[in-house]
């Protein structure tokens, strides 16, 4: 699961979009309701995780020059005691890119609300990555799980990439209302 293959697929996945048309995405069989600021594309692929396959599933839309993505993974239930190493994983890889680029990360306490209205503590990860000791890119991500009813996990990604970035101020902008708004209306069940 290396992010660099990740956020391929996402580039791959998307194309131009008119600009901050907000709609309601729901997806049943990955269990939540977003709101994307264009019509996403949908890619599923199954990824190798401790000898088995788990599925995955990315919805994106790139506007300009943002992406906004959601990744599902269902963890099954005799796995589920492994959904925090597979965050880890996830994080860490993501993490490891950034700081070899000369880039930072930087975490911040934030709430989610489930479909149920209940309010849940999550972290923001705002993310820099550098080419030649500028920002080229920043990100802002946050992972959230939810249990199944019969025992398995769902892991959600949730985040935002920003190419061309003349800062290096990743929380500043990625604070903005426009995006803001994706990660505040994501609702898993």
């Amino acid at each position: 699961m290396k992010a660099s293959a990740f956020l391929v697929a996402i580039i791959l996945l998307t194309a131009c979009s008119p600009k901050l048309d907000w709609r309601t995405i729901q997806s049943p069989q990955e269990r939540y309701t977003a709101l994307f600021p264009g019509k996403p594309d949908k890619l599923e692929r199954r990824i190798p995780y401790q000898e088995q396959e788990l599925q995955q599933t990315l919805v994106a839309v790139k506007i300009d020059d943002d992406i906004y993505s959601i990744s599902s993974i269902q963890v099954p239930a005799n796995q589920a005691v492994a959904t925090e190493k597979i965050i880890a994983q996830l994080k860490n890889s993501l993490f490891e890119r950034a700081k070899a680029s000369g880039g930072t990360v930087l975490e911040e306490s934030a709430i989610y609300q489930a479909s149920n209205r209940q309010k849940l503590p999550t972290t923001d990860y705002f993310i820099s990555f550098k080419l030649n000791g500028k920002a080229q890119q920043l990100m802002r991500v946050r992972w959230v799980t939810r249990q199944g009813s019969n025992g398995h996990s769902w892991i959600y990604q949730i985040s935002i990439l920003h190419a061309n970035a003349s800062t290096n101020d990743a929380k500043t902008l990625l604070s903005k209302e426009e995006y803001t708004n994706f990660f505040n209306e994501f609702y898993p069940e």
